[in-house]
């Protein structure tokens, strides 16, 4: 099972790296920085999914791996689960220059791999990190009328409704808890729910 799942993410992984039709493969070339693909336990109830990396995730090709992902680290151990123990991606797997929103575009090309490692991976919980990535797995998940502003529905778990359902738990981006130590502290509150959730 496991080695099955190796191999088709290790697919997904490669079919990125040729993505030469994305908008965002040249900006990659150009910049000898690399893909992000995800990273973590093949066998992972919690999958976090973000929207795009960062500077310092395209210099090493891992998720989360800056400030935000310190903060990941730190909100990930105040409820007793390991990093390793979850996997960590996000939709878009370049770029984005000068770390710009992800456009549309962008999202259409990407979402189709992240797709693939959800059905792969089948975690209980997707955990969605920022606006941009809650909008996107509750489109998946057939949630669209349960739509409302991240400020709304940070830190509720909704039921999934698509073919092969899974519960959504929507939290602000960690990189939002840079700059706002108010934020901070409704993730903590937030991140409280995920350690019932995987009981």
């Amino acid at each position: 099972m496991t080695s099955d799942r190796s191999q088709a993410l290790e697919k997904i992984k490669n079919e990125v790296w040729d993505l030469k039709e994305s908008p965002l493969y040249q900006e990659r070339v150009n910049n000898k920085t690399l893909p992000v693909i995800g990273e973590g336990s093949y066998q992972a109830r919690l999958m976090f999914v973000g929207e795009a990396p960062g500077r310092n995730e395209a210099k090493t090709g891992r998720p989360f791996c800056g400030s935000a992902g310190k903060i990941l680290d730190d909100l990930l151990s105040s409820v007793g689960i390991k990093r390793e123990e979850v996997y960590i991606t996000n939709i878009v797997k370049d770029r984005p220059p000068s770390n710009r929103d992800p456009l549309p575009e962008e999202i259409a090309i990407y979402g189709p791999f992240l797709d693939r490692q959800i059905d792969i991976i089948k975690p209980l919980v997707i955990v969605t990190l920022g606006r941009f990535s809650m909008s996107y797995i509750m489109e998946k998940q057939d949630l669209q009328d349960s739509l409302q502003p991240i400020s709304e529905l940070h830190g509720q778990v909704l039921e999934g409704r698509s073919n092969s359902p899974v519960k959504v738990a929507v939290m602000y981006h960690p990189a939002a808890a840079i700059y706002n130590p108010k934020i901070k502290k409704v993730l903590q509150d937030d991140f409280q729910i995920l350690s019932s959730l995987i009981k």
